[in-house]
C-alpha cells in the first residue's frame, strides 16, 4: 500500500501541469465563445490585396482584444507549417468598428528591436463589429522553415477604423515555442507517453509484491509443527538414524 500511495502521488504531480494547461485553455476558449458573434462574410483577402499602411496607431478606447491558440495551449509552432489563432474583439464604444487587417511579427525574446520575421498580413474587406458586440477573427501564419527551434516572441496586432480614423490593438505579445516538424509532439502525445510509463511502473510494483508474497509462503511451507514447538523438516531428516534422533523419537512416544 505504501508503494501504491507513492506511485499515485507521483502520477498526480506528473499529470497536474497538463490539467492546469487544459483548464486555462478551456477558460480562454469559453471566454472567446461567450464573446464571439457570428460574422457571415468577413471578406478575407490576401496580403497585397489591400493597403492598410505600415504605420503604428494607438488603440481606440472601449475596445478589448483576446487571443487563443485553438487546441494548442502550449503555443507550439512548427517551422514551415501553418498555425491558426483566433482574435476576439469586444466593442464597448459608441461607434461600429471596421476591421482592416491582422498582422504579426516574430522577435527575439530579449530584445524586440531585433526583428526575426515579418509574418504575412491578413486583410478584410467587410468585417465589422457593431457597438456593444463581440466578434472573433481567424489569423493563419507560418514561420520560416529555416528558423531554428527555440523560444521567440510573437507580437500580433489588429488594425481597424472607427469613423474613418485608423487604430490598432495588440492582441498578443508573448512567447511561442518554435519546433522542428520532425520532432513535434502534441500535449496529448506527451500525456499518453507519461501515462504509459506510469502504468508500467505500477505493473512492476505489483509483480514485485506478488513475488515477495510467494516467497514468504514457500518459506512457511518448509516448516512442520512437532508437539508444541516448530522444527525444520530438513533437520529431522538429518537426525534420523542417529542416537539423538532415536532419543527424540522415544520422548515423543512417551508424551503421546
Amino acid at each position: 500500500m505504501k508503494h501504491l500511495r507513492v506511485f499515485f502521488f507521483t502520477l498526480l504531480l506528473l499529470v497536474s501541469p497538463f490539467l492546469q494547461v487544459a483548464t486555462c485553455q478551456s477558460d480562454s476558449d469559453a471566454e472567446v465563445a461567450e464573446t464571439a458573434e457570428e460574422v457571415s462574410d468577413l471578406g478575407i483577402v490576401g496580403e497585397d490585396a489591400q493597403d492598410f499602411g505600415d504605420g503604428n496607431f494607438s488603440p481606440a478606447p472601449g475596445v478589448e482584444t483576446v487571443c487563443v491558440f485553438p487546441k494548442n495551449s502550449a503555443r507550439l509552432v512548427m517551422a514551415g507549417e501553418e498555425t491558426e489563432l483566433l482574435v476576439g474583439m469586444k466593442n464597448d464604444g459608441e461607434l461600429p468598428i471596421t476591421i482592416i487587417a491582422i498582422r504579426a511579427s516574430v522577435h527575439l525574446p530579449f530584445d524586440h528591436k531585433l526583428l526575426v520575421q515579418n509574418l504575412s498580413a491578413q486583410g478584410f474587406n467587410n468585417a465589422t463589429v457593431p457597438t456593444s458586440a463581440q466578434a472573433t477573427f481567424p489569423y493563419i501564419f507560418a514561420v520560416s522553415k529555416f528558423l531554428q527551434p527555440g523560444s521567440f516572441d510573437l507580437v500580433g496586432t489588429i488594425v481597424y477604423e472607427i469613423d474613418q480614423h485608423p487604430y490598432q490593438s495588440t492582441f498578443h505579445n508573448g512567447t511561442i515555442e518554435v519546433v522542428d516538424s520532425g520532432v513535434f509532439l502534441s500535449m496529448e502525445s506527451v500525456f499518453l507517453i507519461t501515462l504509459g510509463i506510469a502504468l508500467l511502473v505500477l505493473f512492476g510494483l505489483w509483480v514485485n509484491g506478488q513475488i515477495q508474497n510467494l516467497s514468504k509462503k514457500t518459506k512457511r511451507a518448509s516448516k512442520v509443527e512437532v508437539g508444541t514447538g516448530t522444527r525444520d523438516a530438513s533437520m529431522d531428516e538429518w537426525l534420523e538414524g542417529t542416537s539423538l534422533g532415536k532419543s527424540q523419537s522415544q520422548k515423543s512416544k512417551k508424551k503421546k
